[in-house]
């Protein structure tokens, strides 16, 4: 069972993001503040679960926490400002967007920027170690593979109702074929040296 967060009764947000190694999409970060008590067999880190266990514990999850956000940073501000600093900026914007502002954060990963003057902490990990972080990446992921989805419709062949833009071999291929859209991040290595060559 993870705990749920690392200091209790300070509206503690937990952080975490989705979508930082893709080749095409946004990156989405979640910020969440849960009850104390707050408990769920299921809860843990996004990547634990099938898709079908996220999506049972996403309207959970923004029913029961205290408060929610999601913050987005397009493919075209990764391209300026860089995927890390991206994935913090996410983040802020998902802290910005919350009704309750937290007393403290708890970060996933080992990277962050401070937040005003609200206390903070990194935790390699944390995702499968407190609930607020897991709640975090449960719907960071669960929208960001919604925003895919919809993308899908619009550029099918790119398969990103499959592979949500992450660098598949399909998708390499697909860029090869039909060249890069709006969506790509130009700043990544779009394709792989062998697919250049055809």
């Amino acid at each position: 069972m993870l705990d749920t967060c690392y200091i209790s009764g300070r509206y503690e947000a937990g952080c975490d993001e989705a979508g930082r190694g893709c080749l095409a999409g946004p990156v989405y970060a979640a910020a969440v503040i849960l009850p104390d008590d707050f408990h769920h067999p299921l809860l843990n880190d996004s990547k634990q679960l099938t898709e079908a266990k996220r999506e049972k514990l996403r309207p959970i999850i923004e029913t029961e926490a205290l408060a929610w956000a999601v913050g987005i940073v397009t493919a075209q501000e990764i391209d300026k400002i860089n995927i890390l600093n991206a994935s913090i900026l996410a983040m802020h914007r998902a802290l910005d967007a919350l009704s309750i502002v937290p007393g403290a954060i708890i970060v996933d990963g080992n990277r962050f920027k401070p937040y005003g003057d609200i206390p903070w902490q990194t935790f390699v990990k944390g995702d499968g170690r407190f609930g607020n972080i897991a709640a975090a990446s449960i719907l960071a992921k669960t929208h960001r593979d919604e925003c895919m989805v919809q993308l899908h419709e619009e550029f099918p062949q790119y398969g990103w109702d499959v592979n949500k833009g992450y660098p598949t071999k399909a998708h390499r291929a697909a860029i090869a074929e039909y060249g890069a859209t709006e969506h790509h991040r130009q700043s990544f290595r779009l394709l792989d040296p062998q697919l250049t060559l055809f």
